[in-house]
């Protein structure tokens, strides 16, 4: 895939994280980016808005970041004595929300409406945001200290969460490799880096995947994971309603990627981690025993019976 090729000039690995990114803007979702400092979070969601024209802006999350300061906020003009709206960094395709669980919960939940809605409200006034618009929000899985974890509700907002891992021996080599020959990851252009695609694109790619075909089977099997989580007795907290529509959207979007006009129970297994780990939460004794939710997910996948 060019889009695919093109991101690769400036990431190297992390094939996954760009799939994921894809898959969110073609279903208009949003992606959490979990992973420690240093692994390209930043560098991939620069590079994939410039291989797909698309603005894109930063916020550095703080515990002292205000709501105005992501939304924007009116300012009283001198001039012409009314209030003025500036807009926020908000008000852009594609939001890179940098460590997010560090802002207290007031800023975070200004970001809900305007994720949920695609729109900011504003003394009374709502706001359109631009189309398309979608946050990549990134968390430290590392480092807890002096941050507020994001309450389940807003959790359930992101279409996908993505584990971005360290790379390997040969990628980090290729890394290496490209710094120093002058790569300068603050200078894309420089890389070679060149839109692929642009917005008309993007729209004609997401009409085409809401006709890929969803068969009763395969939607069956999408609920039958989802009651199997609410019944796992590891986990407190199961799949909602809302994560399996989001599963089966994000399915659909893998299938239209792999060249299909039908989802398989394959596709649907092929995100159910990315699209449902950070919608479940585990029972205490599980958590003191290691278990981890991707190893209760994929429990789940092996026993539940897949259509045939």
């Amino acid at each position: 895939m060019a889009l695919r090729a093109e991101v690769g000039k400036a990431v190297v690995g992390q094939d996954a994280a760009v799939t994921g990114l894809i898959i969110a803007l073609l279903c208009r979702g949003h992606v959490l980016l979990e992973g420690v400092p240093g692994v390209a979070k930043t560098l991939l969601v620069r590079a994939l808005a410039a291989a797909l024209q698309l603005q894109t802006k930063r916020v550095q999350f703080t515990p002292d970041l205000m709501p105005g300061d992501v939304i924007g906020s009116l300012v009283y003009d001198t001039r012409s004595a009314e209030f003025e709206f500036r807009k926020g960094p908000v008000f852009t395709n594609l939001l890179l929300a940098d460590e997010i669980n560090r802002t207290p919960p007031k800023t975070q939940a200004a970001l809900l409406e305007a994720m949920e809605e695609r729109q900011v409200t504003i003394e009374g006034t709502a706001r359109e945001l631009p189309d398309p618009f979608v946050v990549a929000a990134t968390q430290n899985p590392i480092e807890y200290e002096g941050t507020y974890p994001l309450p389940e509700a807003q959790l359930d907002r992101f279409l996908l969460k993505l584990h971005l891992t360290l790379p390997s021996r040969q990628e980090e080599v290729a890394v290496l490799g490209r710094h120093a020959a002058g790569f300068d990851p603050r200078d894309l252009a420089a890389a070679g880096l060149r839109p692929v695609a642009g917005a008309a694109e993007l729209a004609a790619a997401r009409e085409a995947v809401t006709r890929v075909q969803l068969h009763p089977e395969v939607i069956g099997y999408v609920v039958d994971l989802a009651r199997g989580s609410r019944q796992s007795p590891s986990l407190r907290l199961g799949v909602s309603p809302r994560g399996a529509t989001a599963l089966m959207r994000a399915a659909r979007a893998w299938a239209w990627l792999s060249g299909r006009d039908f989802v398989t129970p394959d596709d649907v297994k092929a995100l159910a981690l990315p699209a449902l780990r950070h919608r479940v939460e585990l029972r205490p004794e599980a958590e003191i025993e290691g278990v981890s939710v991707d190893a209760v997910l994929e429990g789940i996948l092996s026993t539940v019976p897949v259509p045939r």
